[in-house]
C-alpha cells in the first residue's frame, strides 16, 4: 500500500532538455530524498558501474560534471581486458548530457526527514581509455551516428530514394533510429524447486501460457507495470510466458512453490535510449519481485528441457519530416512487402548475422537456449509471409517480419536470438551496421523492390551479387517441422554449438567483420578486447561452475534400489548409471575422466579440445539424467 501511494509523488527522471546546471542544482535542492548521484558506464560486456557520490559533493563540483570533466574508476572494476591493464588501469567516466536520466529508488530505506525512499541518480556515462572511448554505449552512438550519415548522403547522391514516398531531402527533418526490446524472465520462490518433467509437461500442455497470474507473482508484476509507466516506459502489456507450474496454496492461504516465467514490453525509442530502458526495466523488475520475496533469473536458459527467456530485440527506420508527419522507411508504396530500404537491411542482417551472433549469443548458457523446439531460432532465416497482403507470424526463423496493414508505422523487423544477458547496446549496434551494408549494396547496384525480393527468395545453389550461393534466406515454412536437422545444416549454416565456435566466426569472415569496422563503430581493439572477455569466462565458468554443478549432480544419482528386492533390469540400469558417472567423474591410475581431460585441454588453452570435449560432456549428463530418471521409475520401494 505504502509504494502505491508513494508513486505519484516522486521524481522518476530528469529529461535531457533539463541538463543544465542551473536545473540540475534546482531539481536536486527540491528533492532532498535524492541522495545519491551514480555514474553509469557500461562495459563490454554489458555490466553497469555503480559509483555513486552524495549529492552534496556533486554540487559543490557540478559545474565539472556537466562540463564533461571526468570521474574515474579502476579498470579493474570493469570488463576491458586488453585495454585497461594493470600498468594502465585508470578509466575515465564523462556523464552522457544527451539521454534520460533515471532516479533509482531503495524502498527498504526510508529518509527520515522527507518520508520518502532514498533516491540514486543514474547519470549513464561514456568510458575513455588514454583519451578513447571504450563503452559499449558509446559504440552503440557511433552506430546510430554512422548509420544516420549515410543515409543523409544516400539522400543528396541517390534522391529517387525518398522519391519514392514523393519527398525530397529539404521536406526532412531528422532521421529517427528507433528500437525496442522484450523482457522475458523466470520468477521462483527461493531455494524451491520444481520438477523438471513437471515443467517440461505443463510447457507442452500449454498450461500456463497467457494465464492468470496469482499471489505474489500477480502483485509484483502489476507493481512492477505500475512504475514502469510511472518512469515514462509506456508499458504494453505483461503476461505469463510458455514455463511455468502452478503455485501451491499454504495453509496461511499464501502461494509457495513459484515457478514462472514472465514477459513485460514497453514502448520504442531512439536506439540508445531504448538500450537505456531495457537496463533499468531490468532492475527495477528485479527489485520489485524481490520486495515479494521472490527470485528473478535473466539467465537464457535457467533449465534444461524447458524454455528459456528471450530478449527481442526490435529495429526500425523512419523520418520525421518538418511538416510534423513521420515516414517508415521498411514501408513501401508498391504491391510488396518492403521498400527497397526494408528489404536491403533485411539482407544485410542475414548476410552478416555470423558475425553478429559472438556479440549477441556471448554466454554459455545464451547458445543452451538457441536449440530446435522451444521457439528459439537456431537457423539464419527470415520469412515474410504468403503475400503482401498476407502478413508473416513466422516464429521458427531468427529475424521476423511484422507489418501491421492498417498501420504503415508499425513496419519493422523482430530479431528474436538475443537473451535478456545479451548487451543490448552491441547488439544493436551490431544489427544497424549490418542493415547498412545491405542498404549501400543495394543503392549503389540500383537495385529495384523486384531485384531485392528475388535475390532474397533464392533457392540454394543460385547465384546471387550479394547474399552467397550456397545459402537459402527465406522460409515460410515452419523450420523445425518442415526441415530435416540436415537439411537446416545446409540451406541456413550450421549453428555454433559453443562459445569457442561462436567466436571463431570472427576469423572465419573477416569480410564481414570489416561491416562492423565501418567508421571505427567497431575497432580490432574493441573487438579483441570483447573475445579476450568472452573466452575467459567461457572458460572459467566451466572450469569452476559446470563442473562442480555436475559433480553435484552425478554424486546425487545414488543406488536406490533394494539388493534383495531388485529385478535384473534394475541392476542393469544401474550399472549403466554406475558406469556413466565413472566414465565423466572418475579418474584411476590408467585413465582420466571427462571432466579432468576437459580441465587439462583449458588449462594448456587447447579450446578446440576444450569445445569438443563439453559438447560430450553435455551429451552424457543429458543421457545420465535420462537413465537415472528412468531407473527411478522401475522401483517400486525407494
Amino acid at each position: 500500500m505504502r509504494l502505491k501511494l508513494m508513486i505519484n509523488n516522486l521524481l522518476y527522471t530528469i529529461p535531457k532538455e533539463n541538463h543544465t546546471k542551473e536545473q540540475v542544482k534546482e531539481i536536486l535542492l527540491n528533492h532532498p530524498e535524492i541522495k545519491f548521484v551514480s555514474f553509469v558506464g557500461i562495459d563490454l560486456s554489458g555490466n553497469d558501474t555503480d559509483e555513486k557520490i552524495p549529492v552534496n559533493l556533486f554540487l559543490s563540483d557540478l559545474d565539472s560534471f556537466m562540463h564533461g570533466v571526468a570521474v574515474q574508476t579502476d579498470g579493474s572494476s570493469v570488463v576491458l581486458p586488453g585495454i585497461a591493464t594493470l600498468n594502465n588501469a585508470k578509466v575515465d567516466m564523462v556523464a552522457d548530457l544527451n539521454c534520460k536520466w533515471f532516479v533509482d529508488y531503495n524502498y527498504d530505506f526510508i529518509d527520515t526527514v522527507t518520508n520518502k525512499p532514498v533516491g540514486t541518480l543514474r547519470i549513464p556515462c561514456f568510458l575513455y581509455h588514454d583519451n578513447k572511448p571504450v563503452d559499449s554505449r558509446n559504440i552503440l552512438n557511433n552506430a546510430v551516428k554512422t548509420f544516420k550519415e549515410t543515409l543523409w548522403q544516400i539522400f543528396d547522391t541517390h534522391p529517387e530514394v525518398l522519391k519514392a514516398y514523393d519527398l525530397t531531402k529539404d521536406e526532412v527533418e531528422e532521421i529517427i533510429i528507433t528500437s525496442a526490446t522484450e523482457l522475458e524472465f523466470w520468477v521462483k520462490t527461493p531455494n524451491s524447486d520444481a520438477e523438471l518433467e513437471e515443467l517440461s509437461t505443463s510447457q507442452v500442455l500449454h498450461e500456463q501460457y497467457w494465464t492468470r497470474t496469482k499471489g505474489k507473482v500477480r502483485t509484483a508484476l502489476e507493481e512492477s507495470l505500475l512504475l514502469m509507466e510511472a518512469y515514462g516506459f509506456e508499458p504494453e502489456m505483461g503476461h505469463k510466458e510458455v514455463g511455468g507450474v502452478r503455485a501451491k496454496l499454504d495453509a496461511s492461504g499464501n502461494f509457495n512453490h513459484v515457478m514462472e516465467q514472465i514477459e513485460v514490453d514497453w514502448k520504442y525509442s531512439d536506439a540508445v535510449q531504448a538500450a537505456d530502458n531495457e537496463l533499468f526495466i531490468k532492475i527495477l523488475v528485479q527489485e520489485t519481485y524481490r520486495r515479494h520475496g521472490l527470485d528473478v533469473t535473466f539467465m537464457a536458459k535457467p533449465l534444461d528441457g524447458v524454455a528459456g527467456s528471450g530478449m527481442h530485440v526490435h529495429l526500425g527506420i523512419s523520418l520525421k519530416l518538418k511538416n510534423g508527419k513521420r515516414i517508415n522507411l521498411f514501408h513501401t508504396t508498391k504491391d510488396h512487402f518492403l521498400s527497397v530500404i526494408g528489404y536491403s537491411s533485411l539482407m544485410g542482417l542475414l548476410k552478416n548475422y555470423e558475425v553478429m551472433n559472438p556479440f549477441i549469443s556471448s554466454t554459455n548458457n545464451s547458445l543452451k537456449r538457441l536449440k530446435p523446439g522451444f521457439e528459439a531460432p537456431v537457423c539464419i532465416v527470415t520469412s515474410l509471409g504468403l503475400s503482401p497482403s498476407n502478413p508473416s507470424r513466422n516464429r521458427s526463423i531468427l529475424v521476423g517480419l511484422i507489418r501491421d496493414l492498417a498501420n504503415p508505422l508499425a513496419t519493422r523487423f523482430e530479431l528474436r536470438s538475443p537473451n535478456p544477458h545479451s548487451n543490448a547496446y552491441i547488439t544493436i549496434a551490431v544489427c544497424y551496421m549490418a542493415m547498412l551494408d545491405g542498404i549501400l549494396y543495394a543503392i549503389k547496384n540500383n537495385k529495384s523492390e523486384d531485384d531485392l525480393l528475388a535475390e532474397l527468395s533464392k533457392e540454394y545453389g543460385e547465384e546471387a551479387d550479394y547474399l552467397e550461393k550456397y545459402r537459402k534466406y527465406r522460409a515460410e515454412e515452419d523450420v523445425f517441422e518442415d526441415f530435416t536437422e540436415e537439411e537446416r545444416n545446409k540451406y541456413f549454416s550450421k549453428a555454433p554449438a559453443t562459445i569457442y565456435e561462436n567466436i571463431k566466426a570472427l576469423d572465419k569472415y573477416p569480410e564481414k567483420v570489416e561491416v562492423l569496422k565501418r567508421n571505427g563503430v567497431l575497432t580490432d581493439q574493441l573487438i579483441n578486447s570483447f573475445r579476450m572477455a568472452v573466452m575467459k569466462r567461457w572458460t572459467m565458468e566451466i572450469a569452476h561452475r559446470i563442473v562442480n554443478k555436475f559433480t553435484t549432480e552425478i554424486r546425487n544419482c545414488k543406488c536406490l534400489h533394494n539388493s534383495e528386492k531388485a529385478l535384473d533390469l534394475d541392476l542393469t540400469n544401474w550399472m549403466q548409471i554406475h558406469d556413466l558417472r565413472l566414465y565423466i567423474m572418475k579418474d584411476t591410475n590408467s585413465t582420466e575422466s571427462l571432466f579432468t581431460r576437459l580441465k587439462n585441454a583449458i588449462s594448456e588453452n587447447n579450446l578446440e579440445l576444450a569445445s569438443d570435449l563439453y559438447l560430450e560432456l553435455e551429451d552424457k549428463m543429458s543421457l545420465l539424467r535420462s537413465m537415472y530418471s528412468s531407473y527411478k521409475k522401475n522401483l517400486l520401494d525407494i
